[in-house]
């Protein structure tokens, strides 16, 4: 009897196919850049209407990460039990030192190579902060916020505490409820993985969109003090996160922090909302075979509170407005910047304007008035096309990068444990 014959795959014959079904996303999205920055050089007038692909893309992520972190949150809270491992104490604390690190270096860099701005540019639209309690009660009203409301406004400081409590109290459903919630955030990343592949779609329009709209000519008048800010990103980048990283784990810091930056900076760098990439980021962390109980919670608040990036841009941009207005600036009136800064860059989202209405709250420590200090925000616009990408870029890649340090340190002294 002749038995049928095994089902064979067989690529694409195809070549144009092949490249889209098989090569790496990365190597998709790069093609994706590589095409828009060619669009945008060749045929601007028509690049601009790519951005519609850009938007849909944005849109696509910011829309499902709220949803994703709700279910992805009750289903970790509400399966938990007693004597589980969670890694979230060394993660918040690896937040808060990094955090602390780039508004120093940040420090460093202004004083090494100090800046002056000419303060003559239009007001900025916004109301900033009155200051640290603003700041702080903004956090605090956004975490009692209504649950609908928190899900609509991408609010994920309402949205965790919603998840958070709803977890703790389904802990005591029966198993066939928390199953249920299992199930439902399984399909919800589902949905989330089908959206990220059409990135190199997405990537493709926002890089045609951006350089044709905005083109770096404007940035030319402001690249010193852009050149410090993106500086002090790239360095701790490279170097501080690396240190960091080394001091946790006793490993080579480089293979995890440049898989992060190639598969969470990119699309970062190019959505410049770490809202929308926490998704991606959630996805990278699954890759990556991180403990789910932690990445699921650790991304969506790294996402909120873990903004070295924006500690670097308010502590630069601060002090190149104190630098131009011959203001003198002390060691421990540094310090004092770098703890306001980094407190400030935690409640970057839930300020309309992100880091940059920030400003004016750092600026008060010098006695700076706010209509100058608007000015200094105004600037920030300007070369925002550049900074909030790295900015962006440096904080998402970095909630991967310290999760991943976290749950390598507990896992390896846990193994220590049980040896000895």
């Amino acid at each position: 009897m002749h038995k049928p014959s095994a089902t064979k795959t067989h690529a694409p014959a195809n070549p144009l196919a092949r490249l889209l079904f098989g090569t790496s996303l990365i190597t998709q999205i790069a093609i994706g850049m590589v095409c828009g920055i060619a669009l945008a050089l060749l045929a601007p007038d028509f690049a601009l209407k790519t951005a519609l692909l850009g938007d849909v893309f944005v849109s696509a992520l910011k829309s499902v990460a709220p949803v994703l972190v709700l279910v992805l949150v009750v289903a970790a809270i509400s399966n938990h039990r007693h004597g589980q491992v969670t890694h979230i104490r060394p993660v918040l604390t690896l937040y808060l030192l990094g955090t602390l690190a780039a508004a120093a270096v940040a420090v460093l860099a202004s004083f090494a190579f100090p800046t002056t701005l000419v303060l003559d540019a239009a007001q900025a639209e916004g109301t900033p902060p009155g200051g640290i309690l603003g700041v702080l009660k903004g956090l605090l009203l956004s975490a009692v916020s209504n649950p609908v409301r928190a899900l609509m406004e991408a609010n994920f400081i309402g949205v965790l505490a919603w998840a958070s409590a709803l977890g703790i109290a389904l802990r005591h459903a029966c198993q066939s409820t928390r199953a249920l919630l299992t199930d439902l955030s399984e399909a919800v990343s589902r949905i989330v993985h089908v959206v990220i592949r059409l990135a190199p779609l997405g990537i493709f329009g926002l890089v045609a969109a951006t350089l044709a709209s905005s083109g770096l000519d404007a940035l030319l008048g402001y690249g010193r003090v852009l050149a410090v800010i993106v500086g002090s990103m790239v360095f701790v980048a490279l170097v501080v996160n690396p240190l960091i990283v080394f001091w946790v784990t006793r490993r080579n810091p480089y293979p995890l922090v440049f898989t992060c930056l190639r598969e969470s900076g990119i699309t970062a760098f190019f959505t410049r909302s770490s809202a929308a990439n926490i998704p991606v980021n959630l996805e990278l962390c699954k890759r990556l075979n991180l403990h789910e109980d932690t990445y699921s919670v650790s991304i969506p608040l790294g996402a909120t509170i873990n903004m070295a990036g924006a500690a670097i841009t308010i502590t630069v941009m601060t002090l190149a407005a104190a630098h131009t207005l011959g203001i003198g600036v002390d060691l421990p009136t540094a310090l004092l910047l770098c703890v306001v800064a980094s407190l400030a860059a935690c409640g970057v989202s839930g300020v309309a304007g992100g880091s940059l209405l920030l400003i004016p709250m750092a600026c008060d420590l010098f006695g700076i008035s706010t209509d100058v200090a608007m000015q200094v925000v105004a600037i920030g616009f300007v070369i925002s096309v550049v900074q909030d990408s790295v900015e962006t870029a440096l904080n998402s890649s970095t909630d991967v990068v310290f999760t991943a340090a976290a749950c390598t340190s507990v896992t390896k002294l846990g193994a220590k444990k049980q040896k000895s």
